[in-house]
C-alpha cells in the first residue's frame, strides 16, 4: 500500500478569482488510484468564507454557481484516509465518488453552522465505505448519501452543527436514485436542523431500501426521525408529480434524544409510492419544552418496544405486519455483514 503523510496544513487560495473557470469545483483531488493510505495530523483548509458570501443561499441576488471540494477521491479502489482535518470548503469538504473499499477513521470535519453546500463527507456512486470515529460539524449535512451507493457503514460519529445524517436528495428533475444496505451505528447528533432524513424529490425513480439506524442519541435536534418524499430545494414551488423514489425496508432501533420540533418523526411519503416496511424499536424522542408527535402520511410499517412519541399512524394490516417483520429479518441480514466486515 502505498502511503501520504499530511502534516502540517495546507491552505488553498482565499480569492475565488484565482481558480480555474475550467475546473470551478477541484481542488486536493485524486482519480484512479488503488492500495492508497493517506494519514497523519495535517489540516486541509479551504479558505471558504469569500466563496459562502458570495453564495445564492447567502443572498439571494447573487448567481447560484458550484464551488471547489476541498478534497476529492473518484474513480479509486481500496483507500484508507486516517487522522487528517478538513476544514473551511468553499462547498462539500470530502468527497467520494465511484470507488470501492473506502474506510475513513478519525477524520475531523470543520466549518461554520452557516457555512452553505458544505456538506461534511459526501458519497456518490461508491460502495462498501466505512466511516468511523468521525467528528463533522458544518453549514450542510455532516454525512450525504446519494444515487448508486450501498454497503455504507457508520460508526461512532459526532454530528453538530450540521443538517444531519443524510440519504439524498434523490430523483432531482425525473432521475433514478438507488440507494441500499446503510448501517448508521452509535451516532450522536448535537444541535443539527435534521437528524436521521431521507429526502427525494417528486417525479423521481428509483428507490432507497434495508437501512439501518441504531444506537443514536440527539440533543437539540430540529427533527431527529424525517422521510420526506416531498423534498424541494429550490427558489421556486415544486410540482406535484405522482411518481416517487419508492422507500421501503426502514429500521430505527434504540433512538433516544430531544426534539426541538412538535412532529420528532415525520414520514411524508407519496400517496402514489407510499413507504413501506417501516420498523421502530426502542424509541425515546422527548420535547424539550412541550409534548412531541408522530407524523405519517402513506407511511406503512410497525413499532415494538417503547415507542415515544406513539406512532400508531403507520398504517398495516396484519398480512402487513407479517412482511415487515420479515422485511426486519432481511434488514437485518443484509446489514449485519456490514457491521462486522472490516475492508
Amino acid at each position: 500500500m502505498v502511503c501520504i503523510q499530511i502534516e502540517g496544513t495546507i491552505v488553498a487560495p482565499n480569492e475565488p478569482t484565482n481558480w480555474d473557470p475550467k475546473n470551478p469545483r477541484i481542488w486536493l483531488a485524486f482519480y484512479n488510484i488503488s492500495k492508497v493510505l493517506f494519514h497523519g495530523n495535517g489540516v486541509i483548509d479551504g479558505s471558504g468564507s469569500k466563496w459562502w458570501a458570495a453564495s445564492c443561499k447567502k443572498n439571494k441576488t447573487n448567481p447560484c454557481k458550484g464551488a471547489p471540494a476541498a478534497l476529492t477521491i473518484d474513480l479509486s479502489s481500496s483507500i484508507r484516509v486516517n487522522g487528517l482535518t478538513i476544514q473551511n470548503s468553499p462547498q462539500m469538504n470530502f468527497v467520494i465518488g465511484r470507488s470501492d473499499s473506502v474506510r475513513v477513521t478519525d477524520v475531523k470535519v470543520s466549518c461554520p453552522g452557516d457555512s452553505p453546500n458544505t456538506d461534511g463527507i459526501h458519497i456518490t456512486e461508491s460502495t462498501n465505505v466505512v466511516l468511523q470515529n468521525c467528528k463533522i460539524g458544518t453549514g450542510d449535512d455532516c454525512i450525504s448519501i446519494v444515487n448508486a451507493s450501498s454497503g455504507i457503514k457508520m460508526k461512532n460519529i459526532y454530528c453538530g452543527p450540521g443538517h444531519g445524517i443524510s440519504i439524498g436528495s434523490l430523483g432531482k428533475n425525473n432521475s433514478t436514485g438507488i440507494v441500499e444496505n446503510i448501517v448508521v451505528d452509535n451516532a450522536f447528533l448535537r444541535g443539527t436542523t435534521n437528524g436521521l432524513r431521507i429526502k427525494t424529490w417528486q417525479g423521481g425513480s428509483g428507490y432507497v431500501r434495508s437501512v439501518r439506524y441504531q444506537d443514536v442519541r440527539m440533543d437539540n435536534v430540529s427533527n431527529p426521525i424525517i422521510i420526506d418524499q416531498f423534498y424541494c430545494d429550490s427558489p421556486k414551488s415544486c410540482q406535484n408529480q405522482t411518481s416517487a423514489v419508492e422507500i421501503s425496508q426502514i429500521m430505527y432501533r434504540n433512538i433516544t434524544g430531544t426534539s426541538r420540533s412538535q412532529r420528532a418523526m415525520k414520514f411524508a411519503c407519496s400517496d402514489t409510492v407510499p413507504c413501506t416496511h417501516i420498523v421502530l424499536n426502542n424509541i425515546i424522542l422527548q420535547s424539550i419544552d412541550g409534548t412531541v408527535e408522530t407524523y405519517c402520511n402513506s407511511a406503512a410499517g410497525f413499532g415494538y418496544g417503547y415507542i415515544q412519541p406513539s406512532a400508531e399512524c403507520l398504517s398495516s394490516s396484519q398480512k402487513d405486519i407479517i412482511q415487515e417483520k420479515e422485511a426486519d429479518i432481511l434488514t437485518t441480514t443484509r446489514t449485519e455483514h456490514i457491521i462486522h466486515t472490516e475492508l
